[in-house]
């Protein structure tokens, strides 16, 4: 059997930044020199290309809808199911230097999918097997990994800000990882955004303890995202010296395990 690669998952509610959180951790990824790295965005937003420079023209989404219509899909229609999806796969695989970009899209319509998605399934861990590390960007709530798009994870990053709400929301987050029937080696907390604001210094340690998750580390809110945000540059392009990049290296180091 083929060796797949190290399978990072990152979840956490919206506004944590944890699709900023998946950029930085692929930033160091591709900065190792290692293999190369796939990043599936399965967040329906499908914000994480743009984060990463990356243009994708079509997702998964619109391969299950072309196959559920098969007036819609211009290929032979003696041409198996399970090729044509392996086919479309590779098609909508966006290729990168030192990385590739899967982008799910949104969820299922009405109708039933169940053949197509278990089909999607195989060919993504198909895929994946060709990869050292794979990168899942979540969308918020753990519903993709609920839905068994992702078969197993390696290591569950819980993105929150430094608030409680924030805090209690990636507590239950873990609480519901244990639930599924997902085979999740190793879950951490990441705390993002965090100021130097006394109040928070102060509260957070308690709020982090309280958690029961164990802490993989900080990443102080930095302008230079913001910057990088409001002019739409790629996270990538972000300098060494950036506090977030800091932050996520010193992380990466810790769960990034081979």
């Amino acid at each position: 059997m083929q060796k797949k690669g190290l399978i990072i998952a990152i979840a956490g509610k919206g506004g944590t930044g944890k699709t900023v959180i998946a950029a930085l951790m692929l930033k160091f990824l591709t900065a190792t020199g290692r293999e190369r790295v796939l990043a599936i965005d399965a967040d329906p937003a499908t914000s994480l290309p743009s984060t990463l420079g990356v243009t994708v023209q079509k997702t998964i989404g619109d391969i299950r809808e072309e196959i559920a219509s098969p007036s819609q899909v211009a290929y032979s229609a003696s041409m198996p199911t399970d090729l044509l999806i392996e086919y479309k796969l590779e098609e909508i695989l966006v290729k990168m230097p030192r990385f590739s970009v899967l982008a799910m899209g949104r969820p299922e319509g009405p109708g039933c999918y169940c053949l197509v998605n278990d089909m999607l399934r195989h060919f993504i861990d198909k895929l994946a097997s060709r990869y050292s590390t794979i990168v899942i960007d979540c969308e918020a709530g753990l519903e993709h990994l609920s839905r068994r798009t992702t078969r197993d994870v390696d290591t569950l990053l819980v993105v929150s800000d430094p608030t409680k709400r924030g805090i209690d929301t990636a507590a239950a987050i873990k609480r519901l990882a244990e639930k599924l029937q997902i085979n999740v080696q190793r879950i951490y907390l990441v705390v993002n955004k965090v100021t130097e604001d006394e109040d928070v210094q102060r509260v957070l340690p308690e709020l982090v303890r309280s958690s029961g998750l164990e802490l993989a580390g900080l990443v102080p809110e930095d302008e230079q995202i913001r910057a990088y945000d409001l002019v739409g540059k790629p996270i990538l392009e972000l300098p060494a010296d950036s506090k977030a990049v800091v932050a996520m290296k010193v992380i990466c180091e810790k769960v990034c395990l081979w």
